[in-house]
C-alpha cells in the first residue's frame, strides 16, 4: 500500500508548520480579539511591511473646529487648514530555538509524546506570550523595560502627562505610582474617571463601535480584579455583574469571548502580564501597584513582515547536529508593535495605577 508522508526538514512540512504557527500563535495570546485590520480595532493591524520595508508611517487628522459661514458671508478666504500627525511602528526579526534529542533516538523512546511536536508546540507557547508581553509593556508605557525583545521591538514611552490616572490620594497631587498606599486599590469610580476622560480629552479616545453601540476595553491585573470582586457595597461589582446576566447584556463579538463583564460601557478583561507601576523619579518597578489599561480604537499598531517562501510572517526551521541524533528548531519572525502616539500624547491608551498586591 502506497502512503504519503512528510517527514523532518520536508519543504511542505515546514511551509505547513510555518503557516500553523501563525494561526495557533495568535489563538493562544489573550490579546486575539483586540487585533483587526481596520482603523476601529483597538490594535490596528498593518500590513504594508508584508510587500516589503521595515517601518510603516500612519497618520492621524484632527477634527475639523471652524466656524462656518452662512448667508451673505464669503467662504473663500476662511477656509480651514487640516491638521495631522504621524506616527511609525518599525518592524525587525525576533528569533528563538529549541534543542533536543531526535525522534529517532532512546529518548524518543522513553517519553509517550512526539519530542518535535512538543518543540512546535513549544515555540507557539512563546510567541504568543511574547505577543502578549509586548503588548502591555507598550500600552502601559512599562519603561522598566528597556530591552526591546520584550516591547514588540520598539522603545516604550512613559504615559503622556493627560492619559494617567492614580487612585484616591496619589491622583489628588499626581505624585507617582510610589505614593499608591494598600487603601488605594482597584474600585468602579476608577473605571468611571477613566471612560469620562476618555471623552473629554482634547483628542478624545475613539470608541470601539458593537452592534452599533459604543465600547471601550479595559484590562486588569488578577490582584485589581480580586480587590474589583471583593468590593460588596451596593452598586459594586456584585451588583453590576448580576444585572448585566440578567439584563441578557451579552454579544457574539469575540472582545466578549473570556471577558469578566461590562460596566458603563467599559468591556472589563484579566491579564496576568498587565504591568507594575513605574517609580516617578528613580524609574525602578513599584511591585505592590498595578497598572491597568483603558483601550479605545487604534491604542497600538502591529505590524508583520513576510517570508516570502511562505507566505507567513514566521520562518520556521529544522536542523539536525551529531549525525542526526539531534534535532534543533528555530523560529524567526518579523514583527513590530508601538503604542500610538501623536503630537506626544498618547492616542488611544489611559493607565490607570492601583494598589494591588498578592491576597491570602
Amino acid at each position: 500500500m502506497a502512503k504519503t508522508d512528510y517527514g523532518v526538514n520536508d519543504a511542505m512540512a515546514v511551509q505547513t508548520w510555518s503557516k500553523m504557527l501563525a494561526t495557533e500563535a495568535l489563538k493562544a495570546t489573550a490579546i486575539k480579539p483586540l487585533i483587526g485590520t481596520d482603523s476601529s480595532s483597538i490594535i490596528h493591524q498593518k500590513n504594508e511591511t508584508k510587500s516589503g520595508g521595515d517601518k510603516v508611517t500612519f497618520g492621524l487628522r484632527m477634527q475639523l473646529n471652524g466656524d462656518g459661514v452662512t448667508e451673505g458671508q464669503v467662504l473663500e478666504g476662511n477656509e480651514e487648514a487640516l491638521t495631522t500627525y504621524a506616527d511609525s511602528v518599525v518592524i525587525n526579526q525576533l528569533r528563538h530555538a529549541t534543542r533536543s534529542e531526535a525522534n529517532d533516538t532512546i529518548s524518543q523512546q522513553r517519553v509517550p509524546f512526539n519530542i518535535r511536536a512538543e518543540c512546535k508546540d513549544g515555540l507557539v507557547d512563546w510567541v504568543a506570550k511574547r505577543l502578549s508581553v509586548s503588548f502591555f509593556n507598550q500600552a502601559c508605557g512599562y519603561t522598566v523595560q528597556s530591552s526591546t525583545l520584550y516591547t514588540g521591538l520598539n522603545a516604550v514611552t512613559a504615559p503622556s502627562a493627560n492619559r494617567q490616572i492614580w487612585a484616591d490620594s496619589a491622583d489628588a497631587g499626581h505624585n507617582g505610582d510610589e505614593d499608591l498606599t494598600s487603601a488605594d486599590i482597584m474600585k468602579l469610580e476608577y473605571i468611571d474617571y477613566a471612560r469620562e476622560r476618555a471623552k473629554t480629552a482634547t483628542v478624545p479616545l475613539r470608541p470601539v463601535k458593537i452592534n452599533g453601540e459604543e465600547k471601550y476595553v479595559m484590562y486588569l491585573h488578577p490582584y485589581q480584579v480580586v480587590d474589583l470582586r471583593n468590593d460588596t457595597s451596593t452598586g459594586a461589582w456584585r451588583d453590576i455583574q448580576m444585572a448585566a446576566l440578567s439584563g441578557g447584556q451579552i454579544s457574539k463579538n469575540p472582545l466578549y469571548t473570556g471577558a469578566l463583564g461590562e460596566y458603563n460601557g467599559v468591556i472589563l478583561r484579566e491579564a496576568f502580564d498587565v504591568t507594575q507601576g513605574v517609580h516617578s523619579s528613580t524609574g525602578a518597578a513599584e511591585t505592590d501597584v498595578r497598572r491597568a489599561v483603558f483601550l479605545g480604537a487604534q491604542s497600538c499598531a502591529l505590524a508583520f513582515g513576510s517570508n516570502f517562501s511562505t507566505g507567513a510572517p514566521y520562518k520556521w526551521v529544522e536542523k539536525f547536529f551529531d549525525y542526526e541524533n539531534e534535532l534543533g528548531v528555530s523560529i524567526k519572525m518579523l514583527w513590530g508593535m508601538k503604542k500610538t502616539a501623536f503630537n506626544s500624547e498618547d492616542f488611544g491608551t489611559i493607565v490607570v495605577s492601583t494598589y494591588a498586591a498578592a491576597h491570602g
